[in-house]
């Protein structure tokens, strides 16, 4: 199959004395239960597992970390014992800087609970309006290589600065809750220059039933489109050449997925900025998230380097994965197959695969 390359912003490396990367997003203390059912009216539900972590923003600005980006978060916590306990965890992580989490007294840290059963997943979720991420920061804006928000934050001060600044911006969105999946949100894709969604997401906002010919779409509007699949992979269109490139998952006896979406976004900048080409950028990411799902937790979950080339097949499918075992050489002396599964599908699909949940 032929190499593809493709050109990231100019300004992907950080500048000297700066950062990596830096994550935009609300913050949230995730309470996750294993195992077990939503109840009923009335009804006590017991779990097998429960870890308590933090969620949102800081799952991709730790998994970053965590595959060695010098990480930093943009966002807000107040001063409730909650908010105390996510900054303690945020600060425990090597590689990844809180300089930019402002405190808000009037903020109240978002909190949810997750109940996971099998592949299912339930939330409920208390969010304060005055957590939500800073468009306007109060000290000075993150010099950084790149930078992740959420569409809907794409136009904040300190992002719209960090672009003009040679800063590469990646866009994700979250689930509608109010089901409208307005396509007038598409408009922002013009303040970003990649965009990272799941299945379910493209196909609503683009009101399709087919995951390629959405992501079609969606390349019409921004340089890099990638729809991830769940158990089935990824795909992505880069719209400079329309082309398609899909990749399969390895297969996992997964505990928890909560949280792969973000593992895999902060995998792929890792990837980018180790200048790799799409097909293997893909393959590290949905490694990346595959190896997240087998422990509970979103960012509790998130892989380190070692564990990822721990993971690495002991024989490499294609020449896609000589980069990514090079980079796992530097960081383990001895690899073996952690991926269960009689076949495992660690090569690219064609379009004409399939591949669809």
């Amino acid at each position: 199959m032929e190499e593809q390359r493709f050109a990231p912003s100019a300004g992907i490396e950080a500048a000297p004395a700066g950062i990596d990367a830096a994550f935009g997003g609300r913050l949230y203390c995730d309470l996750v239960f294993a195992d077990v059912p939503v109840p009923g009216p009335g009804q006590e539900v017991h779990a097998s597992d429960f870890v308590l972590t933090v969620g949102g923003v800081a799952t991709r600005a730790i998994a970053a970390a965590r595959l060695g980006m010098d990480a930093g978060i943009v966002a807000v916590l107040g001063t409730d014992p909650a908010s105390r306990l996510v900054r303690s965890l945020l600060e425990s992580e090597p590689g990844l800087s809180t300089d930019w989490v402002e405190e808000h007294p009037s903020a109240r840290v978002a909190v949810t609970a997750a109940m996971t059963e099998g592949s299912d997943r339930s939330f409920v979720t208390y969010e304060d309006e005055a957590s939500a991420m800073p468009a306007v920061l109060r000290g000075d804006v993150p010099v950084a290589g790149c930078c992740q928000v959420d569409l809907a934050d794409a136009e904040a001060d300190w992002v719209v600065r960090m672009r003009a600044a040679g800063a590469r911006v990646y866009g994700g969105v979250g689930w509608d809750v109010t089901g409208a999946w307005d396509g007038s949100d598409l408009e922002r894709l013009k303040n970003v220059d990649a965009f990272i969604l799941n299945e379910d997401e493209a196909l609503a906002y683009t009101h399709s039933d087919d995951v390629e010919a959405a992501a079609r779409v969606l390349a019409h509007r921004v340089g890099l489109v990638i729809v991830t699949l769940g158990a089935d992979g990824a795909l992505a269109v880069d719209s400079g050449g329309g082309r398609v490139t899909r990749v399969s998952a390895p297969r996992v006896a997964a505990l928890d997925p909560t949280g792969a979406g973000d593992v895999f976004t902060a995998a792929f900048m890792v990837a980018e900025q180790q200048g790799w080409s799409l097909p293997t950028a893909l393959r590290f990411a949905t490694m990346a998230a595959s190896v997240s799902v087998r422990s509970l937790g979103g960012a509790s979950s998130a892989p380190r380097r070692e564990d990822l080339a721990a993971a690495l097949p002991a024989e490499l499918p294609d020449e896609h994965w000589e980069p990514i075992a090079a980079w796992g050489a530097q960081h383990t002396t001895t690899r073996h197959i952690t991926i269960t599964g009689e076949e495992p599908a660690w090569g690219t699909r064609h379009p004409e695969a399939g591949g669809q949940r």
